[in-house]
């Protein structure tokens, strides 16, 4: 599945009338942190667990 630059910027184009010119860049950063949240979890699980006296 290829996606190209024109359907980029219809996708781009749907979430600017959905959601407005202001809010766009405070879902990017919200997306941002989830992305960033994601990846730590996922490197934290891959170490061993703290062992419990």
């Amino acid at each position: 599945m290829n996606i190209g630059w024109p359907e980029l910027i219809l996708i781009l184009f749907i979430c600017l009338l959905l959601f407005g010119a202001g809010r766009l860049p405070e879902i990017a950063r919200q997306l941002g942190k989830a992305i960033n949240e994601f990846k730590k979890s996922i490197k934290d699980s891959g170490e061993d667990p703290p062992k419990q006296s």
